[in-house]
């Protein structure tokens, strides 16, 4: 039986059971809900509700320090004009019970350099924060920044997206578009120099206060590379430049000349994966093909102020996996790795047997991007996904990694998939990376060592979404999707934080019908790497549909 405790309630489900007591939680509290006005430049949710006012409406998975400072991506319903729907990044504090406070919005200036006036468009990706701080860290899209002369005499824009952050109080600009720009080579590719970054794949993290660890990409002789980075911030500016310094872009590990740890002959990285970063340490994932790796891990790298520091291996492709038989090795590790100083948390599949999904593409969203999508797949996109697969958790203390869950032991699949990016004809997408729209994976997981308020023992909990379902003609047949918890070492009993067909109103006592008092299902919810840190754990979720339900970001403490 699978347990779930949840505000003193006890529900159960049919899965794998280990012979130990449950973890249990507290009862949810609402960070922000679709009833919260958004607060704007012509909106203060604390005074005002003029018609002005738009209300939150659809939430990325947030993100949370240890001591439950809450931030995320949100947006109001959709407008038009004057009254365009709201996008933002927003934070709240809710160990101090604040209100909710805008970090930037599309009315928000972008931060210099900046002689253009140019605000946001869009924050493209979930924001994260550093564990031991309140600093965040964000990407942003807008239009160019920077005006500046060539050599020739012409004028010429550039800068139309970067990473931000608040190290200092204000917003700062982090990383940017414009290395190839007089004065700012602080922001150019280190590896490459005059060569400005493309883009900024993925989600920032940051560390240490003032340390922001990212993916670039960016083009040479019209090759496309990539890479890991960090840069140190530092409350200083200069002439023209942001108010973080002008300390230059460190490189991790890149595609142009890593090479792979322990691979004989060398191998040089196909990819790298967006990092985590704790305790000026990044972690990372990075193969010698994306797609179909046979080298590659995951890997711990300092960050001391060295180019290309030495790289430890923390498990790799071709290693074997724990609680399986000798010589059962992994041959797919996740990109999305949680990091917490001394725990990280990833997922990983081994064996060679598959089933097969047709995925079907999705009925809300961005509309061009559901038209593109149907244009390109009418019958739906036919996926391999193995069968054998699991969500882990590695001890750099000691070395050992260990098993949380897997298929079809306890769940059928952590794997989701989604349909995103850049629609031809239409400029950079607008929750992803400008990369051409596909087809996607993801697995979601968080780690914690904390709960108890300590990392010097064994003891960790990780949180991660799985579903349970039998796949009929391609597709799951009344799929059960969840947020479930354990504790290591030593396996605890799963618990249900939360699971699609659960009274939303032990989420949210707002989740119900006005007009008959009936209770709204929970139908979606989410969660990512920095969404469980110290005894905090933060989801964002869904009840009802989007059109008729209601949603918001909710958080829990876990208790000792």
């Amino acid at each position: 039986m699978l347990t779930a405790v949840l505000g003193g309630a006890t529900i159960a489900a049919a899965t794998g059971a280990v012979d130990a007591a449950p973890v249990a939680i507290s009862a949810w509290q609402v960070v922000v809900n679709n009833g919260d006005f958004m607060p704007t430049d012509t909106c203060n949710p604390s005074y005002s509700s003029t018609p002005s006012c738009r209300t939150f409406n659809s939430y990325n998975q947030p993100s949370v320090n240890a001591n439950q400072l809450v931030v995320i991506r949100a947006r109001s319903r959709g407008g038009q004009g004057a009254q365009q729907n709201v996008h933002g990044v927003y934070v709240r504090d809710m160990a101090a019970g604040t209100p909710v406070v805008r970090v930037l919005d599309r009315d928000t200036l972008v931060p210099p350099p900046n002689n253009l006036d140019t605000t946001f468009i869009e924050p493209p990706s979930f924001p994260r924060i550093d564990i031991g701080s309140d600093t965040i860290a964000a990407r942003g899209n807008h239009q160019p920044v920077w005006e500046y002369v060539l050599s020739d005499g012409s004028e010429t824009r550039a800068g139309t997206s970067g990473i931000y952050t608040n190290p200092f109080g204000p917003v700062i600009t982090g990383a940017s578009k414009l290395g190839v720009v007089p004065g700012f080579s602080f922001f150019e590719v280190p590896e490459a120099p005059g060569t400005p970054f493309d883009v900024f794949p993925g989600a920032p993290a940051v560390t240490d206060g003032a340390t922001i660890a990212f993916k670039g990409n960016y083009t040479v002789d019209a090759i496309g590379k990539t890479g890991v980075y960090y840069r140190d911030l530092v409350d200083a500016s200069i002439p023209m430049a942001p108010a973080g310094g002008s300390n230059p872009v460190v490189l991790i590990a890149n595609n142009t000349n890593t090479v792979i740890p322990g691979s004989d002959p060398p191998v040089i990285f196909g990819s790298t994966a967006p990092p985590s970063a704790a305790d000026r340490e990044a972690v990372f994932a990075g193969f010698d093909n994306e797609d179909d790796p046979t080298l590659g891990g995951i890997y711990l790298a300092p960050l001391d102020g060295t180019s290309q520091p030495p790289l430890a291996t923390l498990v790799s492709i071709g290693a074997q996996v724990p609680g399986e038989p000798i010589q059962t090795t992994f041959n797919r590790l996740g990109e999305g790795v949680s990091f917490d100083r001394r725990f990280v948390a990833f997922w990983g599949a081994w064996g060679t047997e598959m089933k097969t999904l047709v995925l079907q593409c999705p009925t809300e969203g961005n509309r061009n991007r559901i038209a593109f999508c149907n244009e390109q797949y009418p019958e739906g996109f036919e996926v391999e996904v193995p069968v054998h697969q699991g969500i882990f958790v590695h001890d750099l203390k000691n070395g050992t990694t260990r098993v949380v869950a897997r298929t079809p032991r306890d769940f059928d699949d952590f794997v989701y998939w989604n349909f995103s990016g850049r629609v031809p004809g239409t400029g950079e997408g607008d929750d992803e990376d400008g990369e051409p729209a596909r087809w996607r994976s993801a697995s979601f997981v968080a780690v914690s060592g904390l709960v108890d308020g300590r990392l010097s023992d064994a003891t960790f909990h990780a949180a991660f979404k799985a579903r349970a379902g039998e796949v009929v003609y391609g597709a799951y047949a009344d799929p059960v999707d969840g947020i479930y918890l354990r504790q290591g070492p030593g396996l605890s009993r799963l618990v249900a934080v939360v699971e699609t067909g659960m009274d939303g109103t032990i989420l949210d006592p707002e989740a119900i019908v006005a007009e008959t008092g009936a209770v709204l299902p929970v139908t979606e919810m989410g969660i990512e790497r920095d969404g469980f840190r110290g005894n905090s754990l933060v989801i964002n979720a869904s009840m009802g549909t989007e059109e008729a339900g209601w949603a918001g970001i909710y958080l829990t403490e876990v208790l000792k």
